[in-house]
Order: structure tokens, then C-alpha cells, then sequence
């Protein structure tokens, strides 16, 4: 039974990155069709990602509540829904609407889901299941293009990625005993205390210095892949073409890191991992840092790539250890959240230096942001261990 959740699991992920690259992919047609301007996709997304922030915060409360296999089956129907409403919507304002449910559905799953394994499974599996939410945000943008060419294409986009959410939510619906197996084992084995919406996370040793971890790492992610080709067309003087299929490698750097780091997690402690990927990205750093020729520092992206595969998946998993079992969801949701407000306002922020002319500052940026990832993730093991 372990094993076929396991599976379920995997699907859940590949599905919860499928919708994560669609709009980026077929906004040129669909800004076009419904006539509303470029930069209207800011909008959606910033609807989208403030349902997630919500959803993450209060998922300790739901799944508390209503369990993890519930929350799951709900928020991927959620999702799915919000994909038929994409398909049908005749102008942007109807957009608006299901982009509501979109945000709220990835939020939950994302932040039940990675409690789930960190609990119940090896920290490989958190490596592997993170992987997996590559393929799906890899697939998206492969699955819509099949239709852009086609009148109405990206409405059969949206409807075809719509019929494989529906499909997931069939499969968690008839599977649903075995989340319920899972939870009153937990239950009964006694490790889980009923503390309701009584658990203070604010008060826990260490929890705003790993609400900062998650921040910064997202936040230098997203700016790594947002803003790493124009610093190498403006600064290392590249083409545009180059500089692409190297932005390429670094998000390629993180699929692979993520499914080797799922072997070495059998060999090596986690906490191991995430500090091996952290030298790995001031490796990095420090190779775009240096005045080197572009040929020699552009490597450094692909470095950057790999450092960051271990990381959030790894401080993830690390949630229990450092937490304790009975307050694993509620900081959990609270690092996934503040993890989505760093990929929120960072990116932007750096794009404010680059517009005043600051883009030689990008891997200062990604430096200090790495650096931050390391106080901050060091200083709650400290406390942690105190604590303990």
C-alpha cells in the first residue's frame, strides 16, 4: 500500500508542475486573441501566486482538519477546474476568476504533500518527487505547443492539461482509503498531538530563520532563471540564443541534481546534502563573479543549477527532525509560503537594479542570497539542537 501511494504521489507532482509553465508559453497567442495588453500576465500570476501564499498558510489547518488525502483529492480538483475555466474563458476579467482556484489548489497540495513524505518516506523519494515536478513543468509548455498553430489552439492546450488533472483526481478519489490508513496509523501510534489551530510556529526555536531559508532560496532561484540571460547578453556580451540554452543547462542542472541527489540521499545524511549543495552554488557565484572570459564563467550557471538541487527538497525534509512530527504541517506551510513571497518579490527587486542600469550586480544578488541561505538554514540547526 506504501508503495502505491508512493506512485500516487509521483503523479500528484508531475501534475502539480504541469500548469506552472503553461501561461508563460501561450500568453503570445492569448494576449493576442483576447486582446488585452503583454504585461496582463503580471496580473494573473500575481492572482495565482497570492492564492498560493494563502492556501500554504492555512494548510496546517485544513489537513488538520480534513486530512491529507482530502485536502489532496480537493485541491487537485481545484486545479483541474481552474484549467477548464482557462480553456472556456471568453475574455481577461473571466481569466481573473479561475486563476483564484488555481493558486489555492497548487498552495495546498504543494505544502500537504511535502509534509506527507517528509514523514512517511526517505528523504530520496523528496529528492525523486521534486525531479518529477520538473518533467510536468518541462511537459506543459511540450503539450500546448502541439496546439498553438491551431485556431483556438491554446484553449486545447489548456483542455487537454485539463483531462490529465481530471484523470489524477479519479485516481485519488478511488484511492482514498489508503491516505486514511496512513493517518490513523499515525493517530494511533501517539506521536501526533491534537493541537489544533493552537500551535504557535512564531514561538518555535528557529522558525523565522527558516522562514528566511526558504525565502532567499526561492527568491535567488527565480532570479537565477529570470535574469541570468540578460546578464550574460549584457555583461559577458553573448548572443541572445547562447544565453538562452545556457539558462537551459541551469534548469536542467536542477532536474538531474535532484534524481542523482536521490541516490546519494542512501549513502549520505541530508543535512550533508544541503550543505554540499550550498557550496556548490557559491562555486557558482563566484565563477560569474570573477573577470573571466564568458566561455569560462558561463559554466557557472550550470554549477548554480546543481547546487540548488538538494536544497529545498532537502530543508523540506528536514521539517520533522527540526520541528517535531506534531508541528511538521503547520511550519511546513508557513515555509512554503514565505518560500513563494521570496520568488514573488525578489526577482522583481533585482529587475528594478537592472532597469537603473545595475545588472553586473546579478551574481552579487545570488551571492548574498546564497549566503543568507546559509546563516540562515546553520542558525536553525543550532537552535534546533539546543531545543533538542
Amino acid at each position: 500500500m506504501a508503495t502505491i501511494l508512493l506512485i500516487i504521489i509521483y503523479l500528484a507532482f508531475i501534475s502539480l508542475g504541469l500548469p506552472d509553465s503553461l501561461l508563460g508559453s501561450a500568453w503570445p497567442v492569448m494576449n493576442q486573441e483576447l486582446q488585452v495588453p503583454l504585461s496582463g500576465a503580471g496580473m494573473l500570476s500575481m492572482i495565482v501566486t497570492g492564492g498560493t501564499i494563502l492556501s500554504s498558510f492555512l494548510s496546517g489547518v485544513c489537513i488538520r482538519r480534513f486530512g491529507t488525502g482530502m485536502v489532496t483529492f480537493v485541491s487537485v480538483l481545484m486545479t483541474a477546474v481552474a484549467l477548464l475555466g482557462f480553456s472556456l474563458a471568453p475574455s481577461f476579467l473571466w481569466l481573473c476568476i479561475p486563476a483564484v482556484p488555481l493558486g489555492l489548489g497548487a498552495g495546498a497540495v504543494d505544502a500537504a504533500l511535502n509534509n506527507f513524505v517528509a514523514l512517511h518516506y526517505k528523504v530520496s523519494h523528496m529528492n525523486w518527487l521534486h525531479c518529477f515536478w520538473g518533467l510536468g513543468a518541462m511537459s506543459g509548455p511540450m503539450i500546448i505547443s502541439v496546439f498553438l498553430q491551431e485556431e483556438n489552439g491554446w484553449r486545447k492546450g489548456y483542455r487537454t492539461i485539463f483531462g490529465i488533472q481530471f484523470a489524477l483526481v479519479l485516481i485519488l478519489f478511488w484511492t482514498m482509503f489508503l491516505w486514511k490508513k496512513f493517518e490513523n496509523k499515525d493517530m494511533v501510534g501517539g506521536d501526533e498531538k491534537p493541537t489544533g489551530e493552537k500551535i504557535r510556529v512564531l514561538k518555535l526555536p528557529g522558525a523565522v530563520l527558516a522562514w528566511l531559508a526558504f525565502f532567499c532560496y526561492c527568491g535567488a532561484e527565480l532570479t537565477a532563471g529570470l535574469w541570468g540571460s540578460s546578464y550574460l547578453v549584457k555583461v559577458k556580451g553573448i548572443s541572445a540564443g547562447t544565453a538562452a540554452r545556457w539558462i537551459s543547462l541551469f534548469y536542467l542542472g536542477i532536474t538531474l541534481g535532484r534524481f542523482l541527489c536521490g541516490f546519494l540521499a542512501v549513502r549520505f545524511q541530508n543535512r550533508s546534502l544541503v550543505r554540499l549543495g550550498l557550496g556548490v552554488c557559491l562555486a557558482g557565484c563566484l565563477l560569474l563573479l570573477l573577470p573571466l572570459p564568458a566561455a569560462v564563467s558561463m559554466p557557472g550557471f550550470v554549477l548554480f543549477g546543481l547546487g540548488c538541487a538538494p536544497v529545498f527538497p532537502g530543508l523540506l525534509h528536514e521539517t520533522p527532525a527540526r520541528f517535531g512530527k506534531e508541528t511538521s504541517q503547520a511550519m511546513m506551510g508557513t515555509q512554503m509560503a514565505f518560500g513563494y513571497i521570496g520568488s514573488t518579490l525578489l526577482p522583481p527587486l533585482f529587475g528594478l537594479a537592472a532597469q537603473a542600469g545595475f545588472i553586473r550586480l546579478f551574481p552579487w544578488f545570488l551571492l548574498l542570497l546564497t549566503g543568507g541561505i546559509i546563516l540562515s538554514s546553520e542558525g536553525v540547526d543550532v537552535r534546533t539542537a539546543r531545543r533538542q
